[in-house]
């Protein structure tokens, strides 16, 4: 049974931090994997998981550079992991899967963001291959495990900025249309939303449920760095001087706060028996008007809640076929 797109309430607020959704819990026993666990809110959310005493691994790109950012957290297992290069995941999932184990928590937090025109060797484009189609291959190559432990999270992180575009399942890499950069990971973006309701719809009988959630506008991270400083001072991310301004209440938070959602996402008993519903502010989001009009950065301050494209049933079914036909492979089965 699918989840109400509504506020549950959870008890939490925008300000609540990592350390407040995990207070009294312990996830000793539990395996979990994030993804982007070298940097912003994916080392704070290894961090989080390692001190409420869950077993961590972070597959990443750059092992010298995860090494020496994660150097502080105690325990950690860093893997290698490219998320545009197939054969790499692949050979991390099978690695994972060798050891016979249970994963429980799956954190898809790596992501780009407004990036240049790329595309990988297969042809597709940068944002949509690295922010969706690799975790969608991440996960299904992970399922058995998944499935094994039966009682199983994937979050998928998102943004509002899925507000800049849905899926355009005609032409998801712009082989036929200008590329805009802001388009192109708001399509990103949107695509994580339909992937938790199309997974979490697959998932529910074998105990798995899925979450995408909004962490909030937390600069410093380096996910801005294709973003002019202007731009962001211009829509009141920094302040005149260039520094980030903190205001929970206007979505702009420290990366505590940013990844505190999907922490909760990942485990807070609050959601047990819940699932394919984005979230943010520690909370389960309201469902949103439709926008009329122009999207801007300026608008993440003042708006709440996921567009109706981004949970569309239909548009989720339709969006997981595509992945499957474009990765060659049958999810989650």
């Amino acid at each position: 049974m699918s989840t109400p797109q509504q506020p549950i309430p959870s008890g939490f607020t925008a300000a609540s931090t990592t350390s407040d959704v995990l207070r009294g819990l312990d996830l000793t026993g539990k395996t979990a994997i994030v993804t982007g666990g070298a940097s912003g809110l994916g080392r704070e959310t290894v961090r989080a998981l390692r001190a409420a005493g869950a077993r961590v691994m972070a597959p990443v790109r750059d092992l010298a550079r995860a090494t020496a950012a994660l150097a502080g957290i105690d325990g950690v297992a860093i893997e290698p992991m490219d998320m545009l290069d197939p054969a790499s995941i692949d050979a991390f999932a099978a690695r994972f899967l060798a050891a016979d184990q249970p994963l429980h928590i799956l954190v898809n937090s790596a992501g780009i963001m407004a990036c240049p025109l790329a595309r990988d060797a297969r042809g597709f484009e940068s944002q949509f291959a690295t922010n969706h189609l690799g975790h969608f291959q991440l996960t299904a190559r992970l399922w058995p495990a998944l499935v094994r432990a039966g009682g199983a999270r994937v979050v998928s992180v998102s943004s509002m900025g899925h507000y800049f575009s849905p899926v355009v399942v005609d032409d998801p890499h712009f082989d036929r249309r200008p590329y805009d950069p802001w388009a192109a990971y708001g399509q990103s973006k949107t695509a994580n939303i339909l992937f938790a309701v199309a997974l979490d719809d697959r998932g529910q009988a074998s105990g798995v449920r899925a979450f995408s959630l909004h962490p909030g506008g937390i600069a410093g991270t380096g996910l801005e760095r294709h973003v002019p400083v202007q731009a962001l001072i211009d829509n009141g991310v920094l302040d005149a001087d260039g520094k980030p301004i903190h205001d929970p209440a206007r979505g702009l938070k420290n990366v505590a706060e940013g990844a505190a959602t999907q922490v909760w996402c990942a485990t807070h008993p609050r959601l047990d028996g819940l699932g394919g519903v984005y979230c943010e502010d520690v909370d389960i989001a309201p469902l949103a008007q439709p926008l009329g009009g122009a999207f801007t950065m300026a608008d993440a301050a003042i708006l709440r809640g996921v567009q109706p494209y981004a949970v569309d049933r239909g548009t989720a079914a339709q969006l997981w076929h595509l992945s499957e036909r474009l990765l060659g492979l049958e999810a989650c089965r």
